[in-house]
């Protein structure tokens, strides 16, 4: 019997796979799998998005104005080049969906964010990996993969789930080696954890450059990911472009009020972005002391670690023994990483509580 069937380019999507929020037992333990902050929301955020509560029953200012001005402001930005959406997943699909289709490339580095190739393949383009370089982007294998099929280069950075920081003379140089016709996409979904003073030099390229498009979220340092709110910024030709395809009213009134509150927030930011540092860094060492068991961090620049397993005790029997101990973390055999966990700087009571735990279950492997 005749039924309508997907493209094929669909079948071929594996659909992403977010953190688990529950134990095997349906247990609520201690989340360290999402990457979210661990101090919350800002109080400004929580009451500006209590307040929109009164307009439920209006559309959401469509053009999202007041918060493209409250960003442009942050950043010295045209409040005109900048792109909304749901999260910045749904600009990554925009990138794609505008400047790829069948028979295109996009190009991506090994140990990326999962989002690229379903964004590629819904299209109809084909998703190319490039070799990373000890689990960091590596400039020169994203450049040797460059062939006249690719329309969009995906760079996260820091890169989700590796950790991984390139900085401003790499993408500087990988930016000069490809072509007009094809779109660098910087996702910096995590760049609030960086340094002050820390920069790929993204934003500026944006501003200049025809062929860049740079993505932000308010989920992870704004502590707003229940409201999935992404922006992103580029030359007015992209950005016209992703209009065309964005869907309407994609953020809501309450999400448009909390973000602009959150931007304000600086504070708030600033505090959540020293707690980070500061057991980010805790928790490096405390792993490079497990070192003969085999444990190993992967420099991070973000708010989460990913911590290779290569002795006695694995990725998935330190996962489930994580999770009796009550603490969900990542486990991603999907992308090729069945030895590692990607962990997220959860409270200082998390941290500890997560490595003594983890400590036990090192030990009694032997």
């Amino acid at each position: 019997m005749s039924k309508p069937a997907p493209k094929p380019w669909i079948d071929a999507i594996a659909p992403y796979v977010p953190g688990r929020s529950t134990t095997d037992d349906g247990r609520k333990v201690s989340k360290l799998s999402s990457n979210e902050n661990p101090l919350g929301t800002s109080d400004q955020a929580r009451a500006a998005y209590a307040a929109a509560a009164t307009t439920l029953d209006r559309y959401p200012d469509a053009s999202a104005a007041a918060l493209r001005e409250a960003i442009a402001a942050q950043h010295g930005l045209d409040p005109a080049r900048i792109i909304y959406g749901t999260g910045s997943d749904e600009i990554l699909h925009l990138a794609t969906g505008a400047f790829a289709g069948l028979g295109d490339e996009v190009l991506f580095v090994r140990y990326g964010f999962s989002v690229y190739p379903i964004a590629a393949r819904r299209v109809g383009a084909e998703p190319i990996e490039a070799d990373d370089k000890d689990y960091a982007t590596d400039v020169d294998a994203l450049i040797a993969k460059i062939t006249p099929k690719t329309r969009v280069i995906f760079v996260a950075n820091p890169n989700n789930p590796t950790g991984t920081f390139a900085g401003k003379a790499e993408i500087a140089r990988l930016h000069a080696a490809i072509p007009a016709d094809c779109l660098l996409v910087l996702d910096q979904a995590y760049a609030e954890y960086l340094e002050v003073g820390e920069d790929d030099g993204g934003l500026a390229l944006a501003m200049s450059a025809p062929n860049v498009l740079v993505t932000r979220t308010f989920s992870k340092i704004y502590g707003l990911a229940a409201e999935r709110i992404g922006w992103g910024y580029g030359s007015a030709e992209v950005i016209d472009a992703l209009h065309k395809i964005r869907a309407p009213f994609n953020v809501t009134t309450g999400g448009q009020s909390a973000a602009i509150a959150a931007v304000a927030d600086t504070a708030f930011v600033d505090k959540s972005r020293a707690h980070n540092a500061k057991w980010l860094r805790w928790f490096e060492d405390q792993i490079a002391g497990l070192g003969n068991a085999g444990l190993r961090a992967v420099p991070s620049k973000a708010n989460f670690s990913l911590v290779l397993f290569d002795g006695k005790l694995t990725a998935e029997a330190a996962l489930k023994g994580l999770m009796d101990a009550g603490y969900i973390v990542r486990w991603l055999p999907g992308q090729g990483l069945p030895n590692a966990l990607r962990i997220t700087i959860g409270t200082e009571d998390e941290c500890r509580g997560m490595v003594a735990a983890l400590r036990k279950l090192v030990d009694n492997a032997g």
